[in-house]
């Protein structure tokens, strides 16, 4: 039994560890993104992005136990995600989808990258909740994008602005899981033992 528990924590050390590299990639894919972009439409430094996030969750708080922290997360990158997907659709709608180059290539990659963090958070907060994970409510985000030109560059600009502000928070939140983990392993194995020496 003790082994099996062992197990189980060091398989969520492991997952964490390999989320954790996982969006560290993801986010220096996103630099380059960004950059090549900024290329690609010729925006200056000058160029301004409304703010707030597109992504919508609840706020950060140290009050958040481990699988909430988890959900967030996870939640703000499947909608990312969404949100990717569709800023690509509607670029290659709008904008055609011409020749195939460094910046069609690095923005596939991202997709890719930000999909096996989805799948390796989804992982985690199974171990941690043992349910299934549950898929947010992607009402409110905007799928649709503008339909001037230079705001739809804008918005795909702030889509992509938007993975990278999520992946240096999943940086971070998967980076202080390991201990979490293993702290919340040990203490359910101590209700469970105790349970098991009231019987």
């Amino acid at each position: 039994m003790a082994d099996r528990r062992t197990r189980g924590s060091d398989l969520s050390r492991t997952t964490a560890a390999r989320a954790s590299a996982i969006a560290e990639q993801l986010h220096h894919e996103c630099s380059i993104l960004l950059e090549l972009y900024r290329k690609k439409e010729s925006f200056t430094a000058d160029v301004t992005v409304a703010d707030g996030r597109l992504v919508s969750v609840p706020p950060p708080s140290s009050q958040l136990d481990t699988r909430d922290k988890l959900w967030r997360l996870h939640s703000a990158l499947l909608q990312c995600r969404s949100l990717l997907e569709r800023a690509i659709a509607k670029e290659e709608e709008e904008l055609g989808g011409g020749k195939k180059g460094d910046y069609e290539t690095q923005r596939k990659m991202v997709k890719e990258r930000l999909s096996l963090l989805l799948i390796n958070t989804g992982e985690l907060l199974k171990a941690v909740d043992g349910t299934a994970v549950l898929t947010p409510n992607l009402e409110g985000l905007e799928l649709d994008g503008p339909t001037i030109l230079f705001e739809l560059k804008l918005w795909v600009y702030r889509i992509f602005r938007e993975v990278d502000y999520w992946t240096k928070t999943a940086i971070t939140t998967l980076q202080g899981l390991p201990s979490v983990i293993a702290k919340e392993r040990v203490r359910t194995t101590r209700v469970r033992s105790t349970r098991s020496a009231r019987r």
